[in-house]
């Protein structure tokens, strides 16, 4: 491998057309997401054949790739409208298809020549030699499992020839099954995590039936007690942390890494936009001047006001069977408060048009998301209907106002709450 470090792609999630103008907005140099079949997110809202088509056009027009999920794990009956799909993606000239199945690899070669390959984590490359074989099949990228340690990428990365790209998620849920194989969901409630339909049945709050605890252990390791209601009656022995690696972008980066992903195509375009601006500048803050880096509170800071479980660095530095990494606390921490989008640029006086998301009241602390640069806080003081007129809150979805602004708006920052 050469000794030159090549900038990282970021690559963000979209999981509706929201979700991919707020990643291409805020600094993606690439995007993921599904067709509405064949893709392990159901739960998001996808992309019809027209969309998948609109949203090539819209990424390729601002420079940024395209990469559509296809990693499910079909059953036959599904092989010839997967052939048609692929056939599709082909044509409308999507940048790579993400695939888990070798049955799909295979059809994909034949049926769509143009795209590349890149193998899902669900395929569960751990080693040096797992990616090569994929390579050797027709990967172009090898996105690796998620219980790895940041020295088995270097060491994995090392070994491999340069052409052979490797990507990894750095932000986001985790999951308490390997690499996102899991049948608990279809075990529950018949809905199969492997075809995209995952309840999150791992995050379910569990309590006893009754109100008797305890405690469980082998019977050949009667020391090794596994407490199964672990705080004031909840049990958390599933329910895994989210990922953060903001602090540690520098190792990352040196590790050789080709891509660094981010989930989340469930998420709100809110969190779009604020994780990719904040790795983003990250990122750009290394190559600026590597010897002078630090991580800025700002961007921890950033990702604190987005949902998200507790944060935790995954399995870059310990291993799952070191520690399982699952969260002490159920509940989400919440993000702040999406107020609006700008639909115009600041006037000559300061005033930018805005559509409301959630209500804002004439006196709120607000913040400004804008591209490159952490929330800027400031108070809404003034704000106007469409015509000029003064108004004391904006209660109505939609509603399009105005509000002053001390500071230059672009089309598309986000108005968030800010902190009273």
């Amino acid at each position: 491998m050469s000794e030159y470090i090549k900038k990282p792609e970021l690559l963000s999630p979209a999981g509706d057309f929201e979700k991919l103008k707020a990643a291409v907005r805020y600094g993606a140099d690439a995007v993921y997401l599904a067709g509405e079949a064949f893709g392990m997110r159901t739960a998001s809202a996808n992309f019809s054949d027209e969309e998948l088509a609109e949203a090539v056009e819209y990424a390729h027009e601002r420079g940024v790739k395209l990469y559509v999920t296809v990693n499910v794990m079909p059953r036959d009956s599904e092989y010839a409208e997967l052939e048609r799909f692929l056939k599709y993606l082909d044509s409308i000239r999507v940048d790579a298809m993400i695939i888990s199945d070798m049955g799909v690899f295979s059809l994909a070669k034949e049926a769509a020549p143009n795209v590349e390959i890149h193998v899902s984590t669900q395929a569960s490359a751990v080693s040096a030699a797992s990616c090569l074989a994929w390579h050797r099949l027709g990967a172009k990228r090898i996105v690796l499992a998620r219980e790895l340690s940041l020295k088995d990428i270097e060491n994995i990365r090392a070994a491999l020839p340069d052409e052979v790209e490797l990507e990894t998620f750095i932000h986001g849920s985790m999951c308490i099954a390997y690499s996102g194989r899991c049948l608990l969901s279809e075990y529950l409630i018949g809905r199969d995590a492997n075809h995209g339909a995952c309840a999150q049945s791992c995050r379910w709050v569990y309590r006893p039936a009754s109100e008797i605890t305890m405690d469980i252990a082998e019977e050949k390791r009667p020391d090794d007690v596994l407490p199964v209601v672990e705080s004031g009656g909840d049990t958390f022995v599933m329910s895994s942390r989210d990922m953060c690696m903001i602090e540690h972008v520098p190792e990352l980066i040196k590790a050789g890494i080709t891509s660094f992903k981010l989930e989340g195509r469930v998420r709100s375009a809110y969190y779009t936009a604020v994780v990719t601006n904040t790795y983003r500048m990250a990122i750009d803050n290394y190559f600026e001047d590597p010897e002078k880096y630090e991580c800025l509170p700002e961007w921890k800071r950033e990702l604190c006001s987005v949902s998200h479980r507790q944060y935790d660095t995954g399995f870059f530095f310990t291993s799952p069977h070191e520690r399982a990494n699952v969260v002490d606390d159920m509940g989400y921490i919440r993000e702040k408060a999406y107020l609006a989008t700008a639909v115009s640029d600041s006037d000559g006086d300061g005033y930018a048009t805005f559509v409301q998301r959630n209500k804002l009241i004439a006196g709120d602390p607000v913040e400004l998301l804008t591209v490159g640069r952490p929330g800027i806080p400031f108070t809404a003081e003034v704000l106007t209907d469409e015509e000029g007129g003064a108004i004391a809150d904006t209660p109505h979805p939609g509603q399009i106002f105005r509000l002053r602004c001390p500071v230059p708006v672009k089309e598309g920052d986000i108005l968030r709450g800010g902190e009273k």
